[in-house]
């Protein structure tokens, strides 16, 4: 039987000054003003369409992505925050995450944005070396990324994160690590430490650069991940690393295969219904023209997780965590059984990528970098 598990609140900010080459989210780049009053009542209209969603929970994060949602103005982050309190209970610790770039512009607005109710702010370094900020199509620089560091560190955040990339155009062994080494030393809560990859339909994926070989990203991972260890932060998530109280629950919410809902352009929504056994995938309108238009429903797709599809979607998600995966939360979570997900984990565990006790699962080294091969004993 299904069990309604927690809920979470994702807001996708659709608008960034520039497009960069490797960016496969719905983002686009910002031509003039930005309808930040059209745009937030709308975001409130999508919330108030979902409420029916909701089912008497409270809501434990908040993730504002984009995009570049810190080109917003703190006023329309006010407003938006306002909003959505007035729409919805909020737990006393809730978890309100803010994507940020670290351009001045950006940062000025940093105490503003904790004032209308930030909790944690996620800023979006992605190197501290200026060819590569210049590769990776970014319009900040080294002592901007380290300045906006610097500024979240006293402010009255719960915590703070750092992107950070590596597998970079070119990229040395000595540079990856020297790029963390840099990050390390900024001294921040949360690092989101994550290869580089060319996704379809990017400037990248058209004209790809030269990346580092195999051997090369092997090594970038490995000493990297000995780096972060030994600085006190541990690996929680492929490409998640804290420090002790910092993990991000919004993550850890996604990949627990929590419940979410998705406001905004082309934002996704995962709902369960547990009375009628149904797990809904929903997602909005993508393009802003379309979105604001005050004609056409929000919603652009709404469908049933079938329950053969839920054993591949629960595992896509749980599997990004290291930890063990519990029996139990996977029946609740699915409303299916723990027996029949083992038959289809077999071969995985026969090639050792995956050990399983009577009460849980775990991906043991060798599965976690072959995770796509586990996934693929699943289809």
């Amino acid at each position: 039987m299904l069990s309604l598990p927690p809920l979470s609140l994702y807001v996708h900010i659709p608008w960034c000054i520039q497009k960069c080459p490797y960016c496969d989210f719905n983002s686009h780049k910002l031509n003039g003003s930005i309808p930040e009053d059209a745009y937030i009542g709308r975001l409130l209209d999508d919330l108030r369409a979902d409420l029916d969603w909701v089912q008497g929970r409270s809501i434990e994060s908040i993730f504002i992505g984009g995009g570049t949602p810190s080109v917003m103005s703190a006023a329309a982050i006010q407003r938006l925050m306002d909003g959505i309190r007035s729409q919805l209970t909020l737990t006393t610790d809730c978890e309100v995450t803010l994507e940020a770039n670290p351009g001045t512009f950006e940062t000025e607005k940093f105490s503003d944005f904790v004032k209308a109710g930030i909790t944690r702010l996620s800023i979006g370094v992605q190197s501290l070396q200026q060819h590569q900020l210049q590769a990776l199509g970014r319009i900040h620089d080294p002592a901007q990324a380290r300045a906006a560091a610097a500024h979240a560190a006293q402010l009255p955040l719960t915590s703070f994160n750092l992107d950070l990339m590596h597998g970079l155009p070119d990229q040395t062994l000595a540079q990856a690590l020297d790029d963390l080494r840099q990050v390390i030393a900024l001294d921040p809560p949360h690092i989101s430490w994550y290869q580089l990859t060319i996704e379809p339909n990017t400037l990248f994926a058209s004209k790809p650069p030269e990346l580092p070989d195999d051997d090369t990203l092997w090594e970038i991972y490995q000493q990297g991940h000995h780096l972060l260890e030994a600085a006190g932060y541990r690996q929680y998530e492929v490409s998640a690393y804290a420090k002790a109280g910092h993990q991000s629950r919004h993550n850890r919410n996604y990949w627990q295969f929590g419940d979410y809902l998705g406001i905004g352009c082309g934002a996704h929504s995962k709902v369960t219904l547990a009375e009628q056994n149904r797990i809904l995938r929903c997602e909005k309108i993508k393009h802003p023209q379309g979105y604001l238009d005050l004609t056409r429903a929000l919603r652009y797709q709404l469908n049933d997780v079938a329950p053969d599809e839920r054993y591949f979607e629960f595992f896509m998600n749980q599997l990004r965590l290291l930890e063990p995966i519990a029996k139990r939360h996977f029946e609740l979570t699915t409303g299916l059984k723990a027996t029949d997900a083992s038959k289809k984990l077999a071969t995985a565990v026969d090639k050792q990528w995956l050990t399983e006790t009577d009460s849980e699962w775990q991906l043991t080294p060798s599965g976690h970098r072959f995770l796509n091969s586990v996934l693929e004993t699943l289809l």
